[in-house]
């Protein structure tokens, strides 16, 4: 009887061993490099801006396969700098009452937004966007200084932290006012407006808002 158990119990050996190693395959194999909507690497992708390196979140622990983290960005300040900036820009696109809450909505709109903007200039369309933010935010801001009924402007730099918050919400109102009462899509109107923005082009409501702020904190230096 033990003769009959032996060949058994090695059989049995033997497919465990194989089962473990097909398992180890599995981990090693699903290690898959992470790619935002299953779509667009993260690895290419370059900040050309050093100063803006730790606030425009890209990389590393910041790649996801969702601009959908619901992390608590706003129990602290400055964490929202962690928050993986396209779910920041789809975060900025719930403005105006019917708008807000809905989230699925501006990651739809997100979504769309890459594939039109691929269509557009055959590149990597997150870079676009990390593009778009350095060319939008403003650089230097001109404050209010003085009380009493004496109150002057005073130009003051901006820091990088408010530079892409700045630059965030530009691009967002900029794509909103041009897709108000238009025959073209929110996705559309985003996509022409990130660009526009990362070419650097007058036709971007962001950058000429900024080059408007710019050139009124220059002239109150």
């Amino acid at each position: 009887m033990s003769d009959v158990e032996d060949p058994i119990e090695a059989v049995e050996a033997e497919v465990e061993v194989e089962v473990e190693e097909e398992e180890e395959f599995v981990a090693v194999g699903g290690a898959t490099e992470v790619k935002l909507f299953g779509k667009w690497s993260f690895d290419d992708i370059e900040i050309r801006d050093i100063s803006l390196v730790d606030y425009i979140a890209v990389k590393g622990d910041h790649a996801t396969y969702l601009p959908h983290t619901a992390g608590r960005y706003q129990k602290k300040r400055f964490r929202k700098a962690s928050c993986p900036i396209v779910e920041r820009l789809a975060c900025c696109l719930m403005r105006k009452g019917p708008n807000s809450g809905k989230k699925l909505m501006a990651v739809r709109i997100v979504q769309h937004t890459l594939e039109i903007i691929h269509l557009l200039t055959d590149q990597n369309p997150v870079q676009v966007v990390v593009d778009a933010i350095i060319n939008s935010g403003p650089r230097e801001d001109s404050t209010r200084v003085g009380g009493a009924g004496v109150v002057r402007r005073q130009a003051v730099d901006m820091s990088p932290f408010r530079r892409v918050n700045y630059a965030l919400y530009l691009l967002a109102t900029g794509a909103r006012e041009a897709s108000f009462r238009n025959l073209k899509t929110m996705a559309e109107c985003l996509a022409e407006e990130l660009v526009n923005a990362a070419r650097g082009s007058s036709n971007s409501y962001a950058i000429k808002k900024k080059d408007e702020i710019e050139r009124v904190s220059k002239s109150n230096r």
